[in-house]
């Protein structure tokens, strides 16, 4: 499959993301709190650092969280059975996805607390 022209590559990564978003709970939940990032932009309207520094944390979350599906889905193709490095590599990389999710609200509260001794 190498080779393949743009279009067709980006048709294979979009699709990822849109079957992630119909299946995985995490990634919904996270998908969710992309949004609420927007909205508190939206409402308190900071300077465009802010959204920049919003935008890719909110961006490094999903992108963590579709790299531990895929890591998941393909460990237990793998190896269905349970095994206890198996499940230490799954947990590792589900603290990824924690680790930027409390770095992307650690910004979110850092960009609250901004606004609030701006105004």
């Amino acid at each position: 499959m190498k080779k393949q022209p743009f279009v067709r590559r980006l048709s294979f990564a979009v699709s990822g993301i849109i079957r992630t978003a119909r299946t995985e709970a995490s990634f919904q939940t996270q998908l969710f709190g992309a949004l609420a990032a927007l909205v508190l932009l939206v409402v308190l309207r900071p300077e465009p650092l802010w959204w920049a520094l919003m935008a890719l944390t909110t961006a490094a979350v999903l992108s963590a969280e579709l790299l531990n599906t895929a890591l998941e889905l393909v460990l237990d193709r793998l190896h269905p059975e349970h095994d206890p490095r198996i499940g230490l590599a799954k947990d590792c990389a589900a603290g990824a996805v924690l680790v930027f999710s409390l770095a992307s609200l650690g910004v979110a509260a850092a960009l609250i607390i901004h606004a609030w001794h701006r105004s």
